[in-house]
């Protein structure tokens, strides 16, 4: 992987930023993820297929060569969920469990059979996300009820925080306002304050480190495994850094593509219980695109 940093984008960045999106906005993304055969589907939250493809040895459910890739429907995670979910009416028999707050923006928990949205109780202050292995915990919880024909399970990882090989100064993820706190990775790779391969080297590191709870997962479960992503992440291609949404660039848009079947094992035993009710918020629910732009540098 050849990749280098570009100089600040100065006063233009914003201007050039939304002249992009501007165009995509108009654009047809992708593949719609629930158009395609699965049981359950693995979603890590930014992944670049390149870098699953570079990281494929860390498991062995999968080697390289059965890395493919599409199209995503979004640069961002809630432009994602927006695309795929909205107006599916098989979303009444899929189960979702997922570590990404935006879903409390742009889901119904009443559109799906069950909506378990972990980071509302597993947020963990000192990492600054969801860990992987909570969401992992639930997933197999959710699958053994069978009270659903599809089950989506969304990881936070390998997006930022990288909690495999902490960047300093990274302030994590935010639970209210923006998405990203404006203390980030992205930030600060756009204005040369870190290497482009030390920050490849964190995003790489936590991709493997999530790999090894979706293994877990795969190990208990039964059926039809598919492991996408939302989104990329930008390291510098056409200037820009992170995801922001509405951002035609194939970098952010290529998705990894992998199947394989669960060993259903049901070997693990499930340790978390929600509070019930589950907690009701909207986080989401006064932010700006500025905000956004905001959190990834570009404002």
């Amino acid at each position: 992987m050849n990749l280098s940093p570009e100089p600040g984008m100065g006063r233009f960045g914003t201007a050039y930023l939304r002249a992009l999106q501007a165009v995509g906005r108009r654009l047809d993304y992708g593949t719609n993820v629930l158009d395609r055969e699965w049981d359950t589907l693995v979603v890590l939250d930014a992944c670049r297929a390149d870098a699953l493809r570079g990281v494929a040895d860390a498991t062995d459910r999968f080697v390289r060569a059965d890395v493919e890739s599409l199209r995503s429907v979004g640069s961002c995670s809630s432009e994602w969920l927006e695309n795929t979910f909205e107006g599916r009416p098989e979303t009444a028999a899929t189960a979702m469990v997922t570590g990404n707050t935006w879903t409390d923006r742009y889901l119904d928990p009443d559109d799906f059979a069950v909506l378990d949205e972990v980071w509302k109780y597993a947020w963990d202050d000192d990492l600054g996300t969801v860990p992987a292995d909570a969401v992992t915990d639930r997933a197999i919880a959710t699958a053994r009820t069978g009270d659903h024909d599809r089950l989506v399970v969304h990881y936070m990882q390998p997006h930022h925080p990288f909690v495999a090989d902490p960047i300093a100064g990274d302030e994590g993820m935010a639970r209210v306002g923006s998405h990203s706190n404006a203390a980030n990775p992205w930030v600060m790779l756009r204005r040369g304050e870190l290497s482009t391969e030390r920050v490849w080297d964190a995003y790489e590191a936590t991709l493997r480190d999530v790999l090894a709870a979706v293994e877990t997962l795969v190990a208990d479960i039964a059926g039809t495994v598919a492991i996408t992503a939302d989104h990329g992440n930008l390291f510098g291609e056409w200037g820009l850094y992170g995801h922001p949404m509405h951002t035609p660039v194939p970098a952010v848009l290529t998705v990894p593509w992998v199947e394989t079947t669960g060993d259903a094992r049901q070997a693990y035993e499930p340790t978390i219980d929600p509070p019930e009710p589950l907690p009701v918020s909207s986080v989401y629910g006064t932010e700006t695109d500025t905000e956004r732009l905001s959190a990834l540098g570009y404002r």
